[in-house]
């Protein structure tokens, strides 16, 4: 059973589009570049590499998958979607491992004027904060095809935790085993805990992540 494999998985997860060389050299720099400046432990950078050279490493096809958030406003519901994403998932049984970034300036929200008060000093303040970054600690099954996995999110210079809804909605055979695989991931955060208290008398305080992630297996 798959349950008992403990695999971790997020919403999320792109390492590169194909990897040209085999070396392990190589694969660090392609792999761990978009988390070498960030507060990252260097032994799940390890496990990451690892699971490269073993094959157990998935990969995000980004044409097909979305990460965005949603939020309520005095206007109606403020919706943005995040156009570049790295990251990766590494089966390893007990040792399993998540790990995403996100270019915040990437942004889209299709209407600029929002755009730029989301990426200014009172929100995301991309200039001094460019990433967001999410390290998963903890997975844990609900059901066959439910779980939900608890990490830490940082953006804007502050670190919390957060758990994330997970639900598989189509897999290539068993999960564990499967050459790719479709998830949906949710979480609600409160934005004046990451210093975007800004405007709280017009924007629910409240932000829902969501994201919708179609993965591969990469292979060799």
């Amino acid at each position: 059973m798959f349950i008992n494999k403990k695999i971790i998985f997020i919403s999320t997860l792109m390492l590169t589009m194909l990897f040209p060389v085999q070396s392990a050299n190589a694969v660090e720099e392609d792999l761990c570049a978009p988390f070498k400046d960030a507060d990252v432990d260097h032994a799940l950078i390890e496990t990451m590499l690892k699971a490269a050279v073993d094959g157990n490493l998935y990969r995000v096809k980004k044409n097909t998958s979305r990460m965005g958030f949603c939020v309520n406003s005095s206007v109606g519901v403020v919706k943005g979607n995040f156009q570049n994403f790295q990251g990766g998932m590494a089966l390893a049984g007990n040792d399993s491992q998540t790990m995403l970034t996100i270019d915040v300036a990437s942004l889209d929200t299709n209407i600029l004027f929002i755009e730029n008060l989301l990426k200014g000093d009172s929100f995301f303040n991309i200039e001094d904060y460019p990433d967001l970054v999410f390290v998963s600690s903890d997975f844990e099954w609900i059901t066959d095809k439910k779980a939900v996995l608890k990490g830490k999110l940082s953006m804007r210079g502050i670190t919390k935790a957060v758990a994330f809804y997970i639900e598989v909605t189509e897999v290539d055979g068993d999960l564990g085993d499967s050459d790719s695989i479709m998830i949906k991931a949710t979480t609600t955060v409160q934005r004046s805990e990451f210093g975007m208290g800004s405007l709280s008398s017009m924007v629910n305080d409240k932000i829902s992540l969501c994201m919708s992630i179609e993965a591969e297996r990469y292979v060799a």
